[in-house]
């Protein structure tokens, strides 16, 4: 049996003030992006590098669109390949970088990016050098955080992961105040000048920290000298593929839960009335701090909740808890469809983002922390980086799932558009529990002794 330890490693809080750092500058942008784009659509395209091409395949695949689809359908594209290039970034650092400089190369990269996107007619190549950054800075940042813990028994490894994304959210919470308010209050420039320069800043603080960090992958390969790299097992398979059909769960939660940087920023900032204070009007771009706000507020309180129920023995299994996760999402959505038809086309109070966003926030709790433990534990070592990628590719689907959904928001009536967003995020839920048992008995596999593995592949063969 593992041997319980007291206290985290200081290098839990190495990544977790360098990820803080990283989602500020990836949130910030988020914040501003939607009422960004639908300025410089209406009022300077033609300057913009690269905009006639652009709109002019997406209408031909999409037919006419508006300014507020189109900044729909480039959201979903930007956000999606966000989490498409993770996949690559971690074999790269599986096979050639390392994990330790697939980051720094990564977050520099996304530093220039939001200086690129400041300066409006570049603003497409921008969000390229913004993409190709997350892909290598996303998958290896998190896969460090199972590698502090080499014994995947530890029972510090679940809690780490739920303080890791606190530092997430720490982030994203600050992201609205710091950039939402130097770009809505100031200029827009500031506010991605800002994001840059607390990219900067992250960076600085994961190269400072770089001595209380585990060796990577290739570290640990130089170390070891020549290693012949054996096949993968049925064991390494069964458990590939186990990630591989949660990937593909995941999507539509991805899907629904991104209207928040979208259509539910859309409304945010149209159709409700924003509390002033002292003769300063808050920004719609505050509405992003809800999530982040609730996300750090609600872990110790679901982790209080998950160790009363594991005394208990009723602590749901890892697929019950994303598919309930699930279900709350769906049911988030009916507080906007009272809203919308209570509001109609005029402006409401903030209760109903704020509402929904408490009971979505709930939702993301029961799903992503308790994913991101899942794969640091059950993918193969060699592979870590590549499975950590292949858990964010639901999120490129995912994201542009809502890039695609966000186009209809101008087309269908409010309530019938929220009322789509809650059949999504129930009808994902019953799919995870569809897959439930065959998934389970693929994930028991990673805490089985050897010898239980092989007599089982017998078996089963």
């Amino acid at each position: 049996m593992a041997e319980k330890k007291k206290g985290h490693p200081r290098g839990l809080y190495v990544l977790f003030a360098t990820e803080a750092g990283e989602r500020n500058s990836y949130y910030g942008n988020r914040a501003l992006l939607v009422l960004y784009m639908l300025f410089l659509f209406k009022s300077m395209p033609e300057q913009l590098w690269g905009y006639a091409e652009i709109k002019t395949f997406l209408e031909w695949v999409f037919g006419p669109l508006s300014a507020q689809a189109l900044s729909s359908q480039i959201y979903g594209i930007y956000s999606a390949f966000c989490y498409l290039t993770p996949i690559f970034g971690g074999a790269i650092a599986d096979r050639w970088l390392g994990q330790r400089k697939s980051v720094v190369f990564g977050g520099l990269l996304m530093a220039v990016g939001h200086l690129v996107i400041a300066n409006k007619p570049t603003f497409f190549l921008g969000i390229i050098l913004l993409i190709l950054g997350n892909g290598m800075f996303k998958p290896n940042i998190s896969t460090q955080v199972g590698s502090l813990y080499p014994d995947p028994d530890d029972p510090r490894r679940d809690k780490a992961f739920g303080i890791f994304y606190m530092g997430i959210n720490l982030g994203a919470m600050l992201a609205p105040v710091i950039c939402g308010t130097l770009g809505q209050k100031i200029a827009w420039h500031w506010g991605f000048i800002s994001a840059a320069i607390v990219m900067l800043l992250s960076v600085t603080i994961y190269l400072w920290g770089q001595k209380d960090l585990a060796p990577d992958n290739v570290m640990k390969t130089k170390a070891a000298g020549q290693v012949t790299v054996e096949p993968l097992t049925r064991n390494d398979w069964s458990r590939i593929i186990a990630l591989c059909v949660l990937c593909a769960l995941n999507i539509p939660f991805w899907g629904i839960y991104e209207q928040q940087g979208n259509t539910m920023q859309l409304w945010a900032d149209e159709q409700t009335i924003w509390p002033s204070i002292f003769g300063f009007t808050i920004p719609s771009t505050w509405f992003q701090l809800f999530n982040p706000l609730m996300i750090i507020g609600g872990i110790p309180l679901i982790n209080i909740l998950w160790d009363w129920q594991n005394k208990r023995g009723k602590e749901p299994s890892t697929v019950a808890k994303m598919a309930f996760g699930c279900f709350l999402l769906g049911a988030s959505y009916i507080v906007m469809i009272v809203g919308a038809n209570l509001i109609g086309a005029g402006k409401g109070s903030i209760f109903w983002p704020f509402a929904t966003t408490l009971i979505l926030t709930l939702g993301e709790i029961y799903l992503s922390p308790t994913g991101l433990s899942l794969v640091t534990k059950i993918a193969p070592a060699r592979l870590i980086s590549l499975m950590m990628g292949m858990w964010f590719l639901s999120s490129f689907f995912g994201n542009y799932l809502a890039g695609f959904i966000g186009a209809y928001y101008e087309r269908m009536p409010h309530t019938s558009f929220f009322s789509l967003l809650t059949a999504i995020g129930i009808a994902s839920g019953f799919g995870i529990l569809a897959f439930s048992k065959p998934l389970k008995k693929a994930m028991a596999m990673e805490n089985a002794p050897a010898g239980v593995l092989e007599a089982k592949a017998e078996q089963d063969a």
